[in-house]
Order: C-alpha cells, then structure tokens, then sequence
C-alpha cells in the first residue's frame, strides 16, 4: 500500500513540474486564498515542488489573484458576510480604521507582518475606502514572507539529499547556497518586522 502511493507520488510530480501542472498550482493557490485558508504550508510545497524561486513566483501570482478577488467579493457581492466576519477580529476592525488614514503605508505594513490573517485582510481591504491602486502595490509586500517560506521548502529537498553531499555524489556549493539563501531572507523578514514594530511606535506616539 506504501509503495503504491508513492509511486502514485512520484508519477504527479512530473506533472506538477509541467507548465499545465504549475498553471494548475496556481490556481489551486488562488482558491485557497479565497477561502480564506492559510498559505504557509502550501508555500512551502511549492518551494519542495519548484524551488526558492519559481515557488515563489507561483505562489505570489496566486496569491495576488486570490486576493484581488476576495478584495472584490469583500466589496460586493458578499459584503455582509465580510462584515460579520470582520466583527470578531479586533485587530482587523483596527487595521481597517487605521488604513483610512495611512493608507498605502498600512497595506505594506500588515502585508510584511505574519501576525494578521492574509485571506481576512482581502476582505477588510474591501470593506474600506481603500483604493484599488494602493491594494495592488501593497501586494509586493508579501515577497519576503513569500520567499521564506518557499526557502523552507526547498530546503526539504536539500536535506533528503544531504547524505550525497557528504559522500561526494551532490554538488555541495548548491547545498550551501540554499542554506545562506535562507538564513539571509529569515534575517531580511526580522529586520522588516522590527522596523515595522517601530513605525507602529512612532505613529501611536504622534496620535
């Protein structure tokens, strides 16, 4: 039964690998953000599946056309429903007054920050006064989290072939590559949230 499903495994993924199978990654992306499910170890497959970053980019452009949906479906068509929803996170209901103010700037900051829902926030973005502009270009803050946790998967694919780089039969300089990429793009997001912790400081000082 073992050997069976991961010969059924194996057989998919050359699929996967197809530009069919990868349009079809993306588009499952895009329903998964719509439904408001979190990313991260979907991410992560497509960083097992594609690498750091053609992962990426998959995940970035389902990703931005799951958002852009919801966006608009928070806007219309089911714009009740995103209120009630909206009602029972606080912190949303925060951002979505304070996106009033700053606009562009928050979108950036909440999109950098882990700490607030990716699916619920395209709904919260609808309901406001936000422009579609500012939406758009907020989206580019999702890259770095985006390319860590496409890093962590590919990284998965390393380590099952870290006993061929130490008997000499992987090439060891892409190994060590995949790690410096890594640790580089995890001290990257560190030092985004810390100067967004920061601006959030500074704002509240001046209100």
């Amino acid at each position: 039964m073992t050997h069976n499903i991961e010969t059924l495994i194996n057989n998919f993924i050359p699929f996967l690998s197809s530009p069919l199978g990868i349009l079809g990654f993306a588009l499952v992306y895009v329903f998964w953000v719509s439904c408001l499910l979190p990313g991260s170890w979907l991410s992560m497959l497509s960083g097992f599946l594609y690498g750091t970053w053609l992962g990426s980019s998959v995940v970035f452009v389902g990703a931005f056309v799951g958002a852009h949906l919801t966006f608009y479906l928070g806007r219309t068509f089911l714009k009740e429903w995103a209120q009630s929803k909206v009602s029972n996170f606080p912190k949303v209901q925060i951002m979505e007054k304070a996106v009033k103010r700053e606009g562009l700037k928050v979108i950036l900051l909440t999109r950098l920050s882990p700490l607030f829902p990716f699916g619920l926030l395209n709904f919260t973005y609808g309901l406001s006064d936000v422009k579609v502009r500012d939406f758009t270009i907020g989206m580019f803050g999702i890259l770095p989290g985006t390319i860590l946790y496409c890093s962590l998967g590919s990284l998965a694919l390393k380590v099952s072939s870290f006993g061929e780089v130490l008997s000499g039969r992987s090439d060891t300089s892409s190994f060590i590559w995949s790690l410096i990429s890594i640790f580089s793009t995890i001290l990257i997001v560190i030092l985004v949230l810390r100067s967004t912790r920061k601006i959030n400081q500074d704002s509240k000082s001046l209100d």
